[in-house]
């Protein structure tokens, strides 16, 4: 039986923030992403920071071609994400894809759905992270493809650091690479790692790296950055939020 209810208005008015939280980060990541959203959750004070995410389509295997194809994705994948409205940081989720579109142009594409907004990839955030932490000379690992890595090297060292020796576990399938194991990623990043290197650098969002790094540098005894953790890091520096955050590194303890 229906009740006769007829609602009314409240006699409390309604009494707008200025935002729903203090920060905003606009996140696009790759459809076939299984690990950036989990590492900004991590790492982000959801009092502080909210990260909105939009997807855009890939097709494995990662290669060149497939990787320039998530340009001219990148516009409208950024405008609708929180349509309209300002966002602090606005970053691309791929380290691969950014090295062959190059970070000037994945700077112009989002820009041009977030006007006057800072823009990270996972590169560009590597390469401040290497200057924060005052490392010149890298060693590199990744779970690409030889030809991609060699080609995130040469980026690397016209662009960034000075890249002493590259690895790969040779995946063509980013799904793939998102399930290497902690302990594979740890002991492949010790091997990998030169003497000679200032700091070791793990590659691709889709890698679980995050949460191994201590654990590396405790048996390094130098600093070890990744994808993720540098997007993340530059973009909380980016929105202004300096705290530092246990368990991801001595990048986060600068």
């Amino acid at each position: 039986m229906a009740l006769d209810i007829h609602s009314a208005p409240s006699r409390v008015p309604a009494r707008l923030d200025g935002r729903p939280v203090p920060k905003r980060i606009a996140l696009v990541a790759l459809a076939t992403d299984h690990t950036s959203e989990r590492d900004f959750a991590r790492i982000c004070d959801p009092d502080q920071v909210g990260v909105y995410v939009n997807r855009i389509a890939f097709e494995n295997p990662t290669t060149r071609e497939t990787l320039l194809q998530t340009g001219p994705r990148l516009t409208e994948a950024a405008a609708q994400i929180l349509p309209e409205e300002e966002v602090d940081v606005v970053v691309f989720g791929c380290t691969a894809a950014s090295i062959v579109l190059g970070n000037d142009a994945v700077t112009r594409d989002l820009n041009a759905a977030k006007p006057d907004t800072p823009c990270v990839t996972p590169s560009s955030a590597a390469f401040d992270a290497f200057e924060a932490l005052g490392a010149r000379r890298v060693s590199v690992l990744t779970p690409y493809s030889a030809q991609v890595t060699d080609e995130l090297a040469q980026y690397f060292a016209t662009h960034g650091p000075e890249v002493v020796n590259a690895a790969c576990f040779g995946l063509t399938d980013d799904r793939r690479m998102a399930r290497i194991s902690e302990d594979s990623i740890i002991e492949a990043g010790i091997a990998a790692c030169d003497s000679s290197a200032d700091a070791l650098f793990l590659s691709c969002t889709a890698l679980r790296a995050a949460v191994c790094i201590e654990r590396i540098e405790d048996r390094l005894g130098k600093p070890v950055v990744s994808s993720n953790q540098a997007m993340v890091w530059r973009c909380l520096r980016l929105a202004g939020i300096t705290d530092p955050v246990s368990g991801f590194g001595r990048l986060f303890e600068l």
